[in-house]
Formats: C-alpha cells, structure tokens, sequence
C-alpha cells in the first residue's frame, strides 16, 4: 500500500504527531482541522469565519492530494457550543453543495478555548 503524508505546515502537526492529510489506497483523509489562518496564526472570533478558514485549509490539502472539496464522502463536525452550528450552515452549504457528503455534528471540547469548531473529512480520489 502507497501513503503519502500532506503537511500545511502548522506548528501543531509536528508537536502532536499527526499530517493535516494521508493519501492512502484511493482515499484521502484530513485530520480535524480548525478554523487558523495558518499565514498569520490568529484565529478569528467568530465561528462561521473558523468554519470558512478550517475549510479553506482543508480545500487546499484535498488540493494537494489531488482532490477538491466536491470529492468528499464523509464530514465530521465538532463544537463545543452547538448554538453555534446554525451560523455555520451557510459556509457548510457553499462548501458541499456538489458534493452533499454524509455528515454528523458532535459536540465536544476542542483543544484550546479560543476553537469553535473542527472539521474532518475523507474523500476518494477522482
């Protein structure tokens, strides 16, 4: 079996262990990405402009796989504050309007308080 490791270069993926993406077999999956601007390492206040960078971030790894966002199958959403879902929708909807993934909602603590979501996804290669 093939695998190749995608890193976008965040300082957290060295100091946890992990790759932002692993392209194995025909399939890529992306590690819970949450909503940094990698460039300037902020992270905005509020959760659809996490939502719209985690998922900026995450278009950009598919990219380097060889897939885009429209070749999502599976998407996994965690919040500590489920209030803050229904500010997402719009982003999630732009986001995967052609590729209508199966998806879920968790609510969960993040690794720093600052995080309002985190978003994972597998897709299949084209």
């Amino acid at each position: 079996m093939s695998v190749r490791h995608i890193s976008t270069g965040s300082p957290f993926e060295a100091e946890i262990g992990y790759s932002r993406a692993v392209v194995a077999d025909g399939w890529v999956f992306v590690a819970g990405t949450t909503g940094y601007d990698y460039a300037s390492m902020t992270m905005p206040r509020d959760v659809a402009d996490q939502c719209r960078n985690a998922l900026d971030t995450i278009g950009k790894a598919l990219g380097e796989a060889g897939a885009s966002l429209d070749d999502v199958v599976r998407v996994t959403y965690i919040l500590p504050d489920k209030g803050d879902w229904p500010a997402c929708w719009p982003v999630t909807r732009a986001a995967f309007d052609r590729a209508r993934p199966a998806a879920t909602m968790l609510q969960a603590g993040l690794q720093e308080p600052e995080m309002k979501i985190e978003i994972e996804v597998t897709a299949r290669l084209p």
